[in-house]
């Protein structure tokens, strides 16, 4: 790979680390569709997105705790949860067709967008009991070690849907994500082929997109308007993909 491809994916990482960042949500669910469109193998797509939500959400979960924001009693059942269910799924992909592992990763994307969209509960929490926190901790882990992205995307609008304040869940899942996507990242290290110069260079990307998507979120947006701007991405991907995967399908 040349300087001028490790520059596009450079910009790449930082422009959609520094949006998503700005929901608490990883970039990966956005990176890995994209990498594979432009011909990265689908699994080093996988790891490296991984990686990515890692560095980008360590950053803002660092920020977000010197500011006081951070609870982390409330965000320790998803950790535990999905620390434990990333790896699973992750090895598990290498079981399931590729094919099937990208219709999934539209599916994620749709209604992940969807719920980012109509999720409108008052900031009320009604649902705040520990094992309803372990139960999407779990599920989502197990669907987004599959698939190679943080889980975050889906978890946001679930715990919006439960009546947590969007700003609180976005801190909580900043803080979750490293924990999921570096059990699931060292899982598919034991059968990618990894390309070290390329991780380093989009892991500089996402650290400082990491930082100031937390800024923007933090001083200059509302959660209504993040939530809005990621799914509309969200669901542009999804097109995409389907298209691929329909190309793929008919021989075109």
């Amino acid at each position: 790979m040349d300087l001028l491809h490790y520059g596009i994916y450079f910009l790449l990482t930082l422009l959609l680390s520094t949006l998503f960042s700005m929901g608490g949500v990883g970039s990966a669910i956005g990176l890995v569709p994209i990498f594979t469109m432009m011909g990265m193998p689908f699994n080093l797509a996988k790891a490296i997105g991984l990686f990515i939500n890692s560095s980008s959400t360590i950053t803002a979960s660092i920020m977000n705790y010197f500011r006081g924001v951070l609870d982390i009693k409330f965000a320790l059942p998803l950790v535990i949860s999905i620390l434990i269910a990333t790896p699973i799924g992750a090895w598990s992909s290498k079981y399931v067709p590729k094919e099937i592992v990208m219709w999934v990763l539209v599916a994620f994307l749709i209604v992940s967008a969807l719920l980012l969209i109509f999720s409108h509960r008052e900031t009320k929490v009604v649902y705040d009991k520990a094992w309803v926190l372990y139960v999407i901790g779990g599920s989502v882990g197990i669907i987004s070690g599959m698939i190679g992205v943080g889980g975050g995307s889906l978890i946001m609008p679930l715990l919006i849907l439960l009546g947590f304040d969007a700003k609180k869940a976005a801190y909580a899942i900043s803080f979750v994500i490293p924990f999921s996507t570096l059990g699931a990242f060292f899982t598919y290290l034991s059968f990618v082929h990894m390309d070290w110069i390329l991780l380093g260079v989009v892991t500089v990307a996402a650290i400082i997109g990491g930082y100031l998507g937390d800024f923007i979120m933090h001083y200059h947006l509302t959660a209504k308007q993040i939530k809005k701007l990621i799914a509309v991405l969200l669901l542009l991907l999804a097109a995409k993909m389907i298209l691929k995967l329909l190309h793929i399908k008919l021989g075109v």
